[in-house]
Parts: C-alpha cells; structure tokens; sequence
C-alpha cells in the first residue's frame, strides 16, 4: 500500500480509560480483549510511526456534560452511560489512557455519538488539515471504530482499518464487523502501514 503523509491521518477512537482500561465503566466488555490483542502499545506503535512519518494523529473521545445533561440516550450502550454516570468531562476515566496521551501536534476530536462524525467538527478539522486518507485503529471494532470509518467513507475519504490494532467485546465481534468493512475500507495490517510510512520517510530522505 502506499501513505501520503501529508494527507494522511490516523484516526484513534475511544482509547479512553471508561472504555479500554480495568476500571472502566465499560471493563467488562472490551478489557479482556484489548489486552489480549494488546491495543493500546499497537497503538502507541502506530502513533509514534505517523509522527514520524510527518502524517496527522488524531484522538476522537466520547464526553458529556457532568450532569450528563447532553446525553441523547436512545441505544443501550448510551443507556449504560446513563446508568454508570461514566465519561464525564472532566473525569480521569473520560481522558485518553497515558501510553497514549495526545502528543504536541496532535488532534483531539471529543463528541457525544457512538461514530466520531456525527455533530462533531472532526470533517471540518481533516479538510482543514488537508486529509484525504483516514487510517482507524481503536476501540470498539464492531462500534465506534465501524460507525466513524463507514461516515469517512460516505464523506469520500480514503478509508484504512487496521485490523489487529482494532479490538471488540469478542474475537466473533471483530471478525465479522471487519468482514462487513471490507466493502467499504482496505482492511491491512500493522506491518502494511509501518512498511509504507517507512517507505514515503526513506523516499524523502
């Protein structure tokens, strides 16, 4: 595969503590599997290797209000924040984990909605920034990681899943929402993207 750097973003979602650490809110859900799959030093892997590259790195985070008061909950999975009280502004657990915290330079992105589109300025802030290529890594698969990378599709982006930088509840659940995106986006792994940001970097040398 080939990256432009320059127009190229990666697009980490949910890697906040509610949602991928021991004592989240969601912890019985997706822990297990981000630390089997080992997500979150992947991920720290990739970021490094973007900024490197010269290529964007952009965090998106699910918060609401302390008093939840902007929390439209109309799925069970909103009904859970409801009844958890978790990612709260302002709360640790709302906050991206440490080994990924948002370096200089990088983007954060925060909205209410499973997908990172919906009634957030993360379009506006990719155009702005001239990116074209949208690369996902994150958590979960099957949830925000799907619901954002299908957006970025019909937005006419480039759409990349990096499919073992990506976790869900179960290893079913992250195989079959990979299946269904390989319509929609080139599903690769790890090594594709670090192999062809190292080679745009060595070209530009």
């Amino acid at each position: 595969m080939e990256l432009d750097p320059r127009s190229t973003a990666l697009i980490v979602v949910h890697t906040q503590g509610d949602v991928v650490g021991p004592d989240g809110a969601f912890s019985d859900f997706f822990y297990n599997q981000v630390v089997e799959r080992d997500v979150i030093s992947k991920i720290a892997g990739l970021a490094g290797s973007f900024r490197t590259a010269g290529a964007s790195v952009v965090y998106t985070r699910v918060a609401w209000k302390p008093d939840l008061s902007d929390l439209d909950v109309n799925s069970p999975i909103l009904g859970i924040v409801q009844q958890s009280g978790c990612l709260q502004e302002g709360a640790p657990l709302a906050e991206i984990v440490e080994p990924l915290t948002p370096k200089a330079g990088d983007i954060v992105v925060t909205h209410q909605r499973v997908g990172g589109f919906q009634n957030s300025n993360l379009d506006e802030i990719l155009k702005a920034n001239g990116i074209t290529t949208t690369v996902f890594a994150g958590v979960a698969t099957n949830f925000s990681v799907e619901g954002t990378a299908r957006t970025a599709s019909d937005l006419g982006y480039r759409t990349v899943v990096i499919e073992d930088a990506c976790s869900a509840a179960t290893p079913e659940s992250h195989a079959a929402s990979i299946e269904s995106l390989g319509l929609l986006a080139e599903i690769v792994s790890i090594d594709d993207v670090t192999a062809a940001l190292t080679a745009t970097v060595s070209g530009t040398a």
